[in-house]
């Protein structure tokens, strides 16, 4: 059989721990090439205290996030989780405010590009061409995202290690060169640098540090195996961006110490624009150029930072240009926007409206000013009303569980039991933090408030407007029909193949293979293990988790011989039929392709077996038994 590379818009691999914490920080880990100047321009001597304290805000968004993928393992985040947790209504406010993280993300990244750049061409650094600069980085992106051109995945991990080993390298070399307490303690000027007013704002806007969270939560249902994976990859980001975010600040604060202005007051290089000889335009250069190194070690120090921040840049704004396709997609899915921006171009197969749209003309629409202060308070205001949705929501989802036996295949810590309720203390934590956060961007900054409760009210009346032309009600969850033409009718394109140990599982998934290959679809293979009830059902069950590795690799093994990319996942259920059926729901499977069993093996009562008849009977979609020879 000719081997064909299917082509698709999205990346389908398999994701363990060190992969995810690679992705995910290849995100999150490349804010630090803006945030450190932008928030040191508020924030002053106390910049490191303000990373602190939105560190820890961070650290119980993280496990709020982790606790909500590995509850509802998909795509979409704060928005899935309100889904579940309130109604649709309050799933598009926390989708529309991701939305705008998206387009300031893909804003702000490419803004930073050619000041990395800088240094083969200085006028890179300044208006007008960092704009120009980064509306191409946009356009160019978007374009390539359109044409379908698929992601390096392994390049992208490895730039992600790293840059996650140099910042490393520079706070080890700044503490050896250059660290000095007593700089950062004369620093300080309490209530004068910064005043108080400067120090509240600086606390929102140093949440900027931590774009791309959601990665992760857009990540799931990549991951083999979400209750082990997830939580762990959430918490090695958490460790590794809070340890830079606490330490380079104490050594860039060393090199470029605050000082009294000309005009009066205080300021420091680190958030100064280029104009006034400062770093906020490249404050890790900055950073760079004052740990007193010279000559050729300066120059090559110099160019391998320029460039490596330039190419995570690069990246993280791809990431943002394909995040804000896959939530439009998702939106439209859920009859959340009109179902125009669902459709996909008819030679490549990708989202291209939603890319030109939103990816493309309203993230230049907000880089045409260049106004670095505006687009981390744009920023600021959706990401911390998305994330206090997050939080409310997993609160609500713990709430409606009281007085029933909930088992959750992860449960983040800490928790405290009131009247039958597990609190979680860590989403009571988070939520209060990035709501106060909210208001106080909402208040204290005129242009994030207009311009951001504008972005909020024009959304719900698109809302409004759309859910009653198409006679549904605003609350109600509903999946926009699949649309197939009659020549399409029989190209599944997402198929899910349950593999067990055993000869019928290699028969389905030879017949799921033969159909991939010859439409260019996508397969998921998953394997469940059934916890018994006398287990919760994160218990650690290593034998069997090792077993289902061996057999998922050996289901990928099938894919490969007819060129077909399978990704892989380990489920975990009291029962095999009820887990696959969440997972063809989870996937919006269009084909569930399952083995029959042998004879022998079926139970009594079944037709073929009890998981394969609860699969035919509650399959949210047609469902293909592939007979075993000499069954």
């Amino acid at each position: 059989m000719p081997r064909r590379r299917r082509q698709q818009a999205g990346l389908e691999r398999v994701l363990g721990t060190p992969a995810l914490f690679s992705t995910a920080y290849g995100n999150v880990g490349s804010s630090i090439y803006y945030a450190l100047g932008f928030v040191a321009g508020y924030a002053l001597g106390l910049t490191p205290l303000v990373f602190l304290i939105t560190g820890l805000i961070f650290a119980a968004t993280a496990a709020t996030y982790a606790e909500g993928t590995v509850r509802y393992p998909e795509a979409g985040g704060s928005s899935s989780f309100a889904r579940h947790a309130f109604n649709e209504l309050v799933s598009f406010g926390a989708a529309w405010a991701q939305m705008l993280n998206y387009i300031i993300t893909i804003a702000i990244s490419a803004f930073f590009v050619p000041h990395y750049l800088s240094i083969f061409w200085e006028p890179l650094n300044r208006n007008p061409w960092d704009v120009v600069v980064g509306a191409a980085v946009i356009v160019l992106l978007v374009v390539l995202n359109i044409v379908g051109i698929k992601e390096a995945a392994r390049l992208n991990i490895l730039l992600a290690v790293v840059d996650f080993a140099t910042q490393l390298l520079l706070v080890g070399l700044g503490f050896f060169l250059i660290f000095n307490p007593g700089v950062l303690v004369d620093n300080v000027h309490w209530g004068i640098a910064p005043a108080w007013r400067d120090f509240l704002i600086a606390i929102p806007l140093g949440m900027i540090a931590y774009t791309g969270i959601e990665t992760v939560s857009n990540l799931a249902e990549e991951a083999r195996n979400p209750p082990r994976d997830i939580p762990n990859s959430i918490r090695l980001v958490a460790i590794a961006v809070f340890a830079i975010y606490f330490t380079l600040p104490l050594v860039a604060l060393s090199a470029l110490p605050v000082s009294p202005a000309e005009g009066g007051g205080f300021e420091t290089r680190l958030g100064l624009p280029p104009e006034r000889g400062g770093f906020a335009n490249d404050p890790v250069l900055g950073l760079v150029e004052n740990l007193g190194l010279d000559g050729m070690l300066l120059d090559a120090s110099r160019i391998y930072v320029g460039v490596l921040a330039a190419t995570i840049l690069f990246i993280a704004t791809n990431a943002g240009v394909i995040g804000a396709s896959r939530i439009t997609y998702s939106m439209a899915s859920y009859r959340q926007l009109p179902e125009v921006f669902r459709r996909l171009h008819p030679r490549f197969k990708t989202p291209w409206l939603s890319l030109v749209v939103f990816a493309g003309f309203l993230s230049i629409v907000v880089l045409l000013p260049g106004q670095l202060n505006f687009l981390g308070t744009m920023y600021t205001f959706g990401a911390m009303l998305s994330f206090t949705v997050a939080h409310a929501s997993v609160l609500a989802l713990r709430i409606k569980a009281r007085g029933q036996r909930e088992e959750l295949a992860y449960r983040a810590r800490p928790n405290l039991r009131v009247r039958g309720v597990e609190v979680p203390l860590f989403a009571l934590f988070g939520g209060l933090g990035t709501a106060i956060a909210w208001v106080v961007v909402v208040l204290q900054d005129a242009g994030a408030r207009y311009a951001g409760l504008g972005w909020i009210a024009f959304g719900f009346l698109l809302y409004a407007v759309y859910r009653r032309r198409v006679g549904e009600p605003l609350r109600r969850t509903v999946r926009a029909p699949v649309a197939f033409g009659p020549a399409l009718a029989l190209e599944y394109r997402r198929l899910l193949v349950p593999v067990v140990d055993g000869y019928p599982s290699d028969e389905a998934m030879n017949v799921a293979s033969r159909l991939a290959a010859e439409r260019g679809s996508s397969i998921a293979a998953v394997t469940v293990i059934e916890v018994p009830l006398e287990l919760s059902l994160d218990a650690d069950l290593i034998e069997q988790e090792l077993r289902a590795d061996d057999v998922l690799d050996e289901a990928r093994a099938i894919g490969d011989l007819y060129g077909v990319d399978v990704v892989t996942r380990i489920a975990r259920g009291r029962t095999a039929g009820q887990a696959i059926v969440e997972e063809a729901e989870r996937r919006q499977a269009e084909i569930v392709v399952m083995g029959a069993p042998r004879g022998k093996r079926r139970r009594h009562g079944g037709i073929f077996g009890g998981t394969t008849d609860y699969v035919l009977k509650h399959a949210p979609c047609r469902v293909m038994v592939a007979a075993a020879r000499g069954s």
